[in-house]
């Protein structure tokens, strides 16, 4: 069974099985624009998180911390109450779109991008901040001058939050509901193929899933072999 389904998944994918693309290019369309969005606020967060000292500083990156490791159908759980009709985001109806896994893997990529940078920030060597006051550099010029110093843990931060938002389930099923043309995406259409018995759909999406992550891996581990090779 295996070596069949493999085999039709295969032919899925040489002919571009329309399903398995629409699927495939909503997933990777909703990674990017959470993601994106996700590092934007969150490379903010770990910057300040590092940098200034103020009170609740501490419980914030803790709770930070702790959202690195919140369970997927848990984001889903409490998207879900903000975007259903009792919610506080109700009144926009995005409940079962694209934009509501958006929203959910936007917050399931926040914790990550903010907690590595707040790391990566934390870790320079100190005289990167003394050199920059000594030159008179202002509050957003040392703010680009650590972003910069950085800059490797930071990508590697978004890769991370990248890898686990395009491979996440629960966001997906909860608040996008599975529709197809609308919201299925290639984790939920997985799921759905294999329950109806379509196995080799569900192996064709899953070796697009594979290849995906093993992508970015590979930009992962060749980002992190970059300083030692620099030094060598």
């Amino acid at each position: 069974m295996i070596r069949e389904g493999f085999q039709e998944a295969l032919q899925l994918l040489l002919r571009l099985d329309a399903s398995v693309l629409d699927a495939a290019t909503r997933s990777l369309w909703v990674a990017i624009v959470a993601v994106t969005a996700a590092s934007v606020c969150g490379i903010t967060i770990g910057l300040l998180l590092a940098r200034k000292q103020f009170s609740g500083r501490t419980l914030l990156v803790a709770l930070f911390r702790v959202g690195m490791s919140v369970p997927t159908v848990l984001v889903g759980l409490l998207c879900y109450g903000l975007l259903s009709r009792r919610g506080v985001l109700g009144d926009l109806e995005l409940l079962y779109t694209t934009w509501a896994i958006v929203i959910g893997e936007f917050f399931l990529a926040l914790p990550i991008v903010a907690t590595l940078t707040h790391g990566a920030i934390t870790r320079l060597d100190p005289r990167v901040a003394e050199t920059a006051q000594t030159l008179g550099a202002g509050t957003i010029q040392r703010a680009m001058t650590y972003l910069c110093e950085a800059r490797l843990a930071i990508v590697l931060a978004v890769l991370t939050s990248f890898s686990r938002c395009f491979t996440e389930l629960g966001i997906a099923m909860m608040v996008g509901g599975n529709i197809p043309g609308r919201t299925r995406t290639l984790t939920t259409a997985t799921a759905l193929e294999t329950a109806r018995g379509e196995f080799a759909s569900g192996v064709a999406m899953s070796l697009i899933l594979l290849a995906i992550a093993m992508l970015v891996t590979l930009a992962i581990a060749t980002l992190s072999r970059e300083p030692v090779e620099a030094t060598l």
